[in-house]
C-alpha cells in the first residue's frame, strides 16, 4: 500500500512545483503585456559596488550621506526619474527603506579603490544579493538597481537592472547596463547614471525585454 501511495504523492508534488514556476513566468509575461500590473521600485543597492579612482573621498560620508541622498533624489524627482514611462506602468510604488538599511551596513573602508576592476559581478552574485533581502510578505514584482561600479576615471557606472518576484525573492530578469555620469557633486554626478539607464529602458530596452519574455 505504501508503494502505491508514493507515486501519486510524488506526482502531486511535481505538479505543485511546476505550478509555482509557471506562476512566476506568467507574472513576468503579464508584467510586460499589461500597463495595469503594478511595479514596486526598491531603490539602488550599493552593497557590492566599487567606487573606482575617486580621489580625496570621505568614505563614511559617502556611505552615510551620499548614498541615501542618491536614493532619495530619485524618489523626490518623479518627473525626471520617470519609472512609469520607462516601464509602461500606470502605477509605480516606491519602497527604498530596505535598500537604505542594507547600504547603511556597508564597510565604508572597502568601498573606494584605486583600480579599474569595473566588471566583477555575475548573475549568481545578483541572485545572492536578492536572496539576502526579507521583503516582509510583499507580493508582485519589484525593481532594484544593483550597482556594480562607479568609475570616476571613465565617468561611467555599471549596474544590474533587476526585476524580482517579491514573494519568492526570485530574480525574474537581470541585465547589466552602463551609463555616463555628469553633474555637480557626488549625488548628482552618480544619480545621472540612473537617469540615463532609465532613458535607455524607455527608448529601447523595455521593448527588447517584452519581445523576449
Amino acid at each position: 500500500m505504501k508503494r502505491i501511495l508514493k507515486s501519486p504523492l510524488l506526482l502531486l508534488f511535481i505538479v505543485l512545483v511546476a505550478g509555482i514556476q509557471q506562476v512566476s513566468a506568467q507574472s513576468l509575461k503579464e508584467f510586460f503585456n499589461s500597463s495595469e500590473v503594478p511595479l514596486t521600485y526598491l531603490g539602488v543597492d550599493f552593497t557590492k559596488a566599487k567606487i573606482l579612482n575617486e580621489v580625496a573621498t570621505n568614505n563614511i560620508d559617502i556611505r552615510d550621506r551620499q548614498l541615501p541622498a542618491i536614493n532619495q533624489v530619485i524618489i523626490n524627482e518623479p518627473k525626471k526619474y520617470d519609472f512609469q514611462k520607462a516601464f509602461s506602468k500606470t502605477t509605480v510604488n516606491n519602497d527604498i527603506a530596505l535598500v537604505n538599511a542594507k547600504n547603511a551596513k556597508i564597510d565604508a573602508e572597502k568601498m573606494v579603490e584605486a583600480s579599474s576592476d569595473a566588471v566583477h559581478l555575475k548573475k549568481t552574485d545578483i541572485d545572492a544579493i536578492v536572496k539576502g533581502y526579507d521583503f516582509g510578505g510583499k507580493k508582485g514584482i519589484g525593481l532594484m538597481f544593483i550597482m556594480e561600479s562607479m568609475n570616476k576615471a571613465s565617468a561611467e557606472a555599471s549596474m544590474y537592472v533587476t526585476l524580482i518576484d517579491l514573494s519568492s525573492r526570485k530574480v525574474l530578469l537581470t541585465e547589466r547596463m552602463t551609463a555616463k555620469a555628469a553633474g555637480f557633486g557626488f549625488r548628482n554626478y552618480w544619480a545621472k547614471t540612473i537617469y540615463e539607464v532609465l532613458d535607455d529602458i524607455k527608448k529601447s530596452k523595455y521593448k527588447e525585454w517584452k519581445a523576449t519574455n
